[in-house]
């Protein structure tokens, strides 16, 4: 299938994953095309003016930008090469973000905003057709905008076009990549509490918690959409339990909590996806063009701070945060189910006949301590000398998203320990797993089938969580 944009409103999130995620190509629509037409017809009228100073166009760049350039000093500036700002390097990030940054690049061309050359808006475009894309490194990202990695991005592109006035500095300024990064974070977050939601289900219900530590009732007596919706997620996946009785009294704090952790979880997720559907439709661009009909004041075109997006970060640092608490929940729900006198359960460490589970919550402490070193706040990056030129205050959107990635992968690692602890618990009391569990069930015996095998728990552990993980991305 193929996305069509002709106006900022079609970058949605839904969009997004389509065609990060999935895979789908990109078009260009009739509407979008009249209007990057005439922004680059207009445009090209104007920085013929000898009255208007557009920074990077009829100026230099960075110190240069107190300068004014003659008309054939402009056009030589704008074929000048842009490899020599493709100069971070380290880990690549994934392909599924640098689709995601080509996709959120044209928010700021469809509507005219950038004054693109409508052929390489065609190119950019193009660039989603399937093909590889150049490897975008996620480390040494530093500078106040995103030019370092935009400039990994569309180096192959701006050697295979014919470039003029203000084409180059429109495919490197903005911040697409901040977009990018939040709506992966965002659209991650989705699908992994809904895996936190089967797994912490099974556990609640493999400890026979009280029914009513999920009550619908709750939801009103605690007045909080988002845990309305973890108490309803976790009480609709135990349905009805296993129909026998119910422990006598309370559960340990760490189920009775689920509810609100897994709600602040959910909070987290809801203002990362408004921050990502928000930054998908805007545009970031400096300077920015105001096309016929849009200006208000004095001035055609604009220097703004719009490719630093600061909400974009503080999202992430929330996700991020989340997924460190829903760990310690995790690794305290496994220690309790295996503590005899609190979980009322017979003995199942297994050892020494069978697989041994009492390490789980061990290694579970060694990933949520990871975990917690992650979580710490991502700040403004200081710099010593002060920055270069005019870029003295860097973006941090890139160590937020690296962050989080990475604590997703330790919740997943997390859970995949908890899951085999909750599983035998059913083996061993011989109650059922609920209804709308089982094939998550099923999913965690094909990595621990109960045979008694003595075998390490960590590969499995591994193999589990990194089916989780191809679960959690999926077109």
């Amino acid at each position: 299938m193929t996305v069509t944009l002709d106006r900022r409103a079609d970058l949605t999130l839904e969009a997004a994953k389509r065609v990060a995620w999935g895979g789908e190509s990109l078009v260009l629509g009739e509407a979008a095309r009249h209007k990057i037409e005439a922004a680059r017809r207009d445009f090209l009228a104007l920085i013929e003016r000898e009255d208007i100073t557009i920074y990077g166009v009829n100026t230099g760049y960075g110190h240069q930008a107190k300068k004014r350039l003659t008309p054939v000093e402009r056009k030589a500036q704008a074929k000048a090469p842009t490899h020599y700002r493709a100069t971070s390097w380290g880990d690549p990030l994934p392909e599924r973000v640098l689709r995601g940054m080509v996709f959120a690049r044209l928010a700021n061309v469809i509507e005219g905003h950038a004054a693109l050359s409508p052929h390489i808006a065609d190119a950019v475009a193009a660039m989603l057709d399937g093909g590889s894309l150049p490897p975008v490194p996620a480390r040494g990202q530093g500078g106040a905008g995103e030019i370092l990695s935009l400039s990994h991005l569309f180096l192959p592109l701006t050697q295979s076009v014919e470039l003029a006035e203000k084409d180059m500095i429109s495919l490197l300024n903005g911040s697409p990549a901040a977009t990018a990064l939040v709506a992966d974070a965002a659209l991650a977050a989705r699908s992994r509490l809904d895996l936190v939601a089967d797994i912490f289900a099974l556990a609640a219900e493999a400890f026979n918690a009280p029914l009513g530590h999920f009550a619908e009732e709750l939801e009103t007596l605690w007045n909080n959409e988002h845990d309305a919706w973890a108490l309803a997620a976790l009480r609709t996946r135990i349905g009805g339990g296993h129909g026998g009785d119910r422990r006598p009294y309370q559960a340990p704090v760490s189920i009775r909590i689920m509810p609100r952790i897994l709600g602040e979880a959910h909070r987290a997720l809801y203002a990362a996806e408004t921050i990502a559907r928000q930054s998908l439709a805007a545009v970031s661009d400096n300077p920015v063009v105001f096309p016929a009909g849009e200006r208000i004041g004095p001035d055609e075109v604009v220097s703004t701070g719009g490719y630093h997006n600061a909400q974009a970060p503080a999202a992430m640092d929330a996700l991020t945060a989340s997924m460190a608490n829903l760990a310690v929940i995790a690794a305290r729900v496994a220690a309790k189910l295996q503590d005899g006198p609190v979980s009322l359960l017979p003995p199942f460490l297994g050892y020494p006949d069978s697989d041994y589970l009492g390490c789980l919550a061990m290694a579970m402490v060694g990933y949520e301590e990871e975990m917690r070193m992650l979580a710490q706040p991502t700040l403004l990056p200081g710099s010593e000398s002060g920055g270069f030129a005019q870029d003295d205050v860097a973006s941090p959107v890139f160590l937020a998203w690296s962050k989080q990635e990475k604590a997703g992968e330790l919740l997943e690692l997390t859970l995949a320990s908890l899951a085999p602890v909750a599983m035998r618990a059913f083996d061993v009391t011989g109650r059922p797993v609920p209804e709308l569990l089982r094939s998550r069930g099923s999913e965690i015996r094909q990595h621990f089938p109960d045979d008694g095998d003595v075998t390490a728990m960590g590969p499995r552990c591994a193999a589990l969580a990194a089916a989780f993980r191809a679960d959690i991305y999926k077109a």
